[in-house]
């Protein structure tokens, strides 16, 4: 259950999810920080944007509400919070500004180095670590000098600890003291470090570092985010190229015991260890169905197969952002910021993993009709989905995309009855094979299914043409003829222009070519040339969507 005491998670199979209690789409374009108040039950979310343009601090309630935003003159980068939960601290380009959490309401200003790289901040020892750089260009920020500063004596002042790129901090575990730090790859550097300071003194003291390329260069670190266990005895690193790292604190040495590896696809961005240590939340970037997030046991030996979610679309964002996972301190709730589009849009997941999940499975393949699919017409795509467990609250969701030669076209969602039958509607534009694929992402109670595809050969539209005229003619007289011309599917671009031909005793001729008026009827008016039987032959080529379509009527001629 979760409950004040945290998580349980249940002995079953391997358990997915897509859905959140509450996700809340985040009116901001990047994206800096994250820190949970669980004294007064709020999350704080930095936009860090430019650091010449306006800040600003996002602050929701455990439900996803947003119930406050804190503005800012110029850009923020890093929020922290004291242990007692009573001060919030927010990184400033000149400055660092504290907030009293009850009232949100500023009441303290440390000035700071200049910052315009994005400032970090975190609470190690009961002292506030920020880092800071200043460049001239923002992308020399990637690779510029980078301090590690520490608020004291009403300022922030250097410690004297400095090296190249975004240099990333985190806490060590409460009451031992201890600071991490370690340098992202996009610093260029051939080997990137991970180091832990002592933060008991004074000033910072390294303890222990390592770097984690072999001989040849191989299996350097691509930090995206680090977390200690509450019980500072280990090291979660979240590396992009070797997923999740679990080292001992002690001397950074790989732990005895490491997590099974991300799902195939997913790309490591950010870790979290639940407050009294028992969970470990691990975050990714990955596609489609793939898992984005799981939620285990923190011990890497018990083999409880995690809880996973899968973020997909412009409703959950397409995976974790680094560095963008908090656990509230009892467990009850893990806080998930989302990235999608094009990177500048992020979402809020309030999750509340549950103790059970159940199975779900397509049954049978999926049909279509009608049988004969064509080009610009309604198809329909029919299938059933079938659930383990008691029937769901409210009615689950399939999604559905269509692939063809023009690539892959999303299809949006069809809801599943309680039968378990769904029909996903489509109009497909292409002649040629469309191969349908449905997918059930799971919810919080149910598992994901294994997506089912079906391929459907759509043809081209028919067209008709109807021509009628006389039993008989003069010469003189003429020959008025009438007809339509209809053309399912899509509209075409333009009145089609219908070919006329005419057979006699003296042979065949092209004579002058029709166009058919806008409600599809046309006429045709000759003068024979010969007596006796005429045959005339309208016809239209058809085109890239349409079937072609020909007539004929025949009409006697006399002098």
């Amino acid at each position: 259950m979760l409950a004040g005491t945290g998580l349980t998670v249940a002995a079953a199979p391997a358990a997915h999810a897509a859905a959140s209690d509450a996700v809340a789409k985040l009116p901001i374009g990047t994206y800096s920080g994250l820190a949970v108040d669980s004294v007064h039950q709020r999350v704080y979310i930095a936009d860090q944007r430019d650091t010449n343009s306006d800040g600003t601090v996002l602050v929701y309630d455990f439900e996803g509400r947003r119930v406050a935003t804190i503005q800012r003159e110029f850009g923020i980068s890093g929020v922290a919070l004291s242990e007692d939960a009573a001060t919030l601290y927010v990184g400033e380009r000149g400055r660092v500004i504290t907030y009293d959490t009850g009232t949100l309401q500023p009441n303290g200003a440390y000035n700071a180095a200049y910052d315009n790289c994005g400032r970090q901040i975190v609470l190690a020892g009961n002292t506030v670590w920020s880092t800071s750089a200043y460049v001239y260009q923002s992308y020399q920020c990637a690779t510029a000098s980078t301090a590690l500063n520490m608020l004291a004596d009403g300022a922030v002042n250097s410690t004297g600890w400095n090296d190249t790129g975004r240099l990333q901090l985190a806490p060590g575990a409460r009451g031992q003291n201890r600071l991490l730090m370690g340098q992202p790859k996009e610093s260029g550097a051939a080997n990137p470090f991970l180091a832990s300071f002592d933060v008991s003194g004074a000033t910072p003291v390294r303890d222990a570092s390592r770097r984690f390329a072999d001989g040849d260069g191989k299996g350097a670190l691509d930090l995206k985010d680090m977390a200690a266990s509450p019980d500072g005895t280990k090291v979660a690193v979240a590396d992009a190229t070797a997923g999740t790292r679990l080292l001992n604190a002690g001397d950074l040495s790989d732990a005895s015991g490491q997590y099974s590896a991300l799902p195939a696809g997913a790309t490591s961005t950010a870790v979290a260890f639940s407050g009294d240590g028992t969970y470990i939340a691990r975050g990714a970037q990955a596609g489609g169905s793939t898992p984005d997030l799981l939620v285990q046991s923190a011990d890497p030996a018990d083999g409880t197969p995690p809880l996973e979610f899968a973020f997909e679309g412009s409703l959950d964002g397409n995976g974790v952002a680094p560095r963008g996972l908090a656990w509230s301190q009892d467990g009850s709730r893990l806080f998930a910021v989302t990235r999608g589009g094009t990177g500048q849009e992020y979402w809020l997941h309030v999750i509340q993993p549950p103790a059970v999940q159940y199975d779900t499975r397509f049954t049978g393949d999926l049909a279509h009709s009608p049988a004969g699919a064509v080009a610009g017409e309604p198809l329909s795509v029919r299938g059933r989905l079938e659930w383990d467990g008691p029937a769901p609250a409210q009615p689950l969701k399939v999604t559905a995309v269509r692939e063809d030669a023009n690539g892959t076209h999303q299809l949006g969602t069809a809801t599943v009855k309680e039968d378990g039958t769904f029909t996903v509607l489509d109009e497909p534009d292409l002649v040629g094979a469309a191969t349908y694929r449905v997918s059930f992402l799971g919810d919080l109670t149910h598992r994901p299914a294994t997506d089912v595809t079906h391929t459907v050969t759509v043809g081209k539209a028919p067209a008709s043409i109807t021509l009628a005229g006389p039993e008989e003619a003069t010469m003189s007289g003429g020959v008025h003829l009438t007809g339509t011309f209809a053309a399912q599917g899509k509209a075409l671009p333009e009145r089609a222009t219908l070919t006329v031909r005419r057979t006699d005793r003296l042979g065949t001729g092209t004579l002058s070519s029709v166009t058919v008026a806008a409600d599809g009827t046309f006429t045709i008016d000759d003068l024979p040339r010969t007596r006796r039987e005429v045959t005339y032959t309208v016809s239209w080529p058809g085109d890239d969507l349409h079937t072609s379509a020909t007539a004929s009527a025949t009409v006697f001629v006399r002098r």
